[in-house]
This record gives C-alpha cells, sequence and structure tokens, in this order.
C-alpha cells in the first residue's frame, strides 16, 4: 500500500484520467490566476460526483467523495477549495424535496441540467461570515411583477469567474414587513450579477475566491424554493445536514493540501524511517477521523450529534494538519524551502483551514453547553 493509493484510486474509479491530467501540469500553472484545472475538472466530469445516479450523476458515497477530494487537493490545492461549496450545494440541493415547495420545478429546470451539462455551482450561503448559520440569507428579495428584485453579495465566493449557477439563501419580504427564507438557484450570467476582485494573497488564488454582487437581480418566481409555514424544526435539520458536509468537505480538502508535503518528504526519503512513520501516521489519523464522518453519513446519521461531531472532527484535523506540515517542512529541510516555492506554498495553502467558520472561540460556549446536554448550536 502506498501513500494515497486508496485516494488515488477512488479518483480514478470515479473521474477516470483527471489526476493525471492534472499532474501533467506544473504546479505554478495549477495555482495561478491562469490555472486549467477547474475546466479540467468539469471536462472529466467532477461536477456530477456527488449527483445522485438517478439523475444522471456519478453517485458517489461520502466515503468515496472524500477520497477524491483528498487525492485532488494533494495535487491542486485551489481546485479543491474551489469546489468544496459546489459539493456542498449539491448536495444541499438535492436535500431540499419534503421542506420547499416548487421542488418540482427547480428540480426540473436547474437540478437535472448540473448532471446533463457539469455544471458549476458558486455557493451565496453565510459560509464566512460570523455569527450565522450556513443558511442564513446572505441576499434579499423583494416582490415585483413576475418574480422577484435580488440584491446583496458574498465574499469571498469561490468559482466566481467559472461559474455556471448562483445558489444562494434569501431572505423574501413579506406583506407585514417581515421576512420568510428561500433558497435561490439561478443561471451566473442574469444582467446585474457581477464579479469583483478581493483575492489578495498568493496562496490559493486559483480557487477565484471574489466577490458576487446582485444589484437588482431579476428572478422568476420558479427559481426560488420557498420555505413553506411552520418549518422552523425542518430548517434546523437541513443546517445540520448542511454543517455536516460542509466541516467534512473542508476537513478532507486540506489533509490533502497537507498530504502533498507528506507525500515530498516520502518521495525524497527525508529524516530518518522513524521520522517518517510518525508523519504518516499523523496524517493518516486525520484522514481516518474525516472518513469517520463520512461513514455516519452513509448510515443516515445527519442529526445534532453527527454535526457536532464533524465540527469537533474539523477542529481535530485541524490541528493536526497544523502538526504535520510543521513537521513536514522542517524534515524536508531549510535548502528544499528556500529552492523549491511549492512547498512554502502548500505550507501557507494548508494554514487556511482555520478560516472556515465556525471559528473554535466562536463555538467555545456552544461546546461547553453541548456536553452539559444541550443541542449544539452553530454561529
Amino acid at each position: 500500500m502506498r501513500f494515497l493509493q486508496l485516494d488515488h484510486v477512488a479518483c480514478e474509479a470515479l473521474l477516470p484520467g483527471l489526476a493525471g491530467r492534472l499532474a501533467d501540469v506544473p504546479f505554478d500553472r495549477l495555482e495561478s490566476p491562469e490555472s486549467p484545472a477547474i475546466a479540467l475538472f468539469k471536462d472529466h466530469g467532477g461536477t456530477n460526483l456527488l449527483v445522485p445516479r438517478d439523475a444522471g450523476g456519478i453517485g458517489a458515497s461520502a466515503l468515496e467523495a472524500v477520497r477524491v477530494i483528498r487525492a485532488l487537493a494533494s495535487l491542486a490545492p485551489s481546485l479543491a477549495v474551489a469546489t468544496a461549496m459546489h459539493h456542498f450545494s449539491v448536495g444541499t440541493l438535492f436535500s431540499v424535496g419534503p421542506l420547499y415547495e416548487n421542488t418540482t420545478s427547480i428540480r426540473t429546470s436547474v437540478l437535472d441540467v448540473i448532471a446533463k451539462k457539469r455544471l458549476l455551482i458558486a455557493s451565496g450561503f453565510a459560509e464566512g461570515r460570523s455569527g450565522r448559520g450556513i443558511l442564513s440569507p446572505t441576499v434579499e428579495a423583494r416582490a415585483t411583477a413576475g418574480g422577484y428584485l435580488v440584491t446583496g453579495s458574498k465574499k469571498p465566493c469561490s468559482l466566481s469567474r467559472s461559474m455556471d449557477l448562483l445558489t444562494a439563501s434569501v431572505a423574501l419580504r413579506t406583506e407585514d414587513g417581515g421576512t420568510e427564507m428561500g433558497l435561490l438557484v439561478l443561471p451566473a450570467d442574469r444582467p446585474g450579477i457581477s464579479v469583483h476582485d478581493f483575492w489578495s494573497t498568493f496562496p490559493l488564488v486559483a480557487a477565484e475566491s471574489h466577490e458576487v454582487r446582485l444589484d437588482e437581480v431579476f428572478v422568476e418566481e420558479e427559481h426560488i424554493l420557498r420555505t413553506p409555514p411552520n418549518a422552523a424544526e425542518q430548517l434546523d435539520e437541513l443546517n445540520e445536514a448542511g454543517v455536516i458536509w460542509f466541516q467534512m468537505i473542508v476537513a478532507a480538502s486540506y489533509t490533502g493540501v497537507a498530504s502533498a508535503l507528506v507525500d515530498l518528504v516520502l518521495r525524497e526519503r527525508r529524516g530518518s524511517a522513524a521520522d517518517r512513520a510518525r508523519l504518516c501516521l499523523l496524517i493518516e489519523t486525520a484522514a481516518f477521523l474525516v472518513e469517520g464522518v463520512a461513514r455516519r453519513i452513509m448510515d443516515g446519521d445527519l442529526g445534532n450529534d453527527c454535526a457536532a461531531a464533524s465540527l469537533f472532527t474539523r477542529f481535530s484535523v485541524q490541528d493536526i494538519i497544523i502538526r504535520a506540515v510543521g513537521q513536514a517542512v522542517e524534515m524536508l529541510g531549510g535548502m528544499a524551502y528556500i529552492t523549491s516555492p511549492k512547498i512554502a506554498y502548500l505550507a501557507s495553502a494548508a494554514q487556511a483551514v482555520v478560516f472556515h467558520p465556525p471559528s473554535r472561540m466562536s463555538m467555545s460556549e456552544a461546546v461547553d453547553d453541548y456536553y452539559a446536554g444541550k443541542p449544539l448550536f452553530f454561529s
């Protein structure tokens, strides 16, 4: 068994040829603004990884998905980070059936097209905003003749320049002055949607994480899923499922980035056998933790306890990644660090795992309450 073998076997089985094509592209080009990685991902059917087979997709299990994501992240970190919210959005859209009204029209007009045309979805959910759940609205819609006018923004928004569709939670104004939540899905080329530079640092620049603005975008009624009355409990269940998938995908992605450094250590035979063994066991522990969440999903465990476990897994994985990256860089040595920009790039990119919400600090009281017997509240 070679390092990353299971992950690359899963990737080749589900997305034949993609890993090889990515490996043929120089790393500095893969991680540049002109990267071909996202186009290669689409060409090889990566957009359909989590789309169910009965909808024309690949229908990967959660376990298969995290292995594919880890393999891709070890080759092209920005690609894995860019497509994380695509995978999350696909999983969410295919899970909303019993919760929302007019689901059939959305599915036939949009969701089935994802599989047929290999469309990429950018997410305008609240990921990245402190104090808000993943599905909290980031844009607002007001009724107009024939539909709604939608205004708001999301930054950073991965896949901003390559997106075919944009999905977001939306606050719908009601006649009494209040709001209700809906789910928006619309083509990314609608008038009023614009992309603005936002990402200013060099790591993960190929993820296209810029700002997407919606300025009075007209949206037909059928492109918004409306939440039925008295759906608070179902919304909690949907938010928990979203948390589970999101935390798992993020943890798998950055485990893959760190794995690229471990792979360099193994290929260069740096350090002693004992040092290399400890490093492998460390990063494999992160992978096993992620796979544990995937197996719970496959068992249909999508409740609050699993959501808590997914978050605690991500916190544990980020600690492991920081340790593994530090050890790998030290073992590769100062001259390798000086002469190989890839090492510094991977080390920096892997650190970004700590920036994904919710932060450990923001969750401290909620975790304390959870272990006192209360449900875990996600902020």
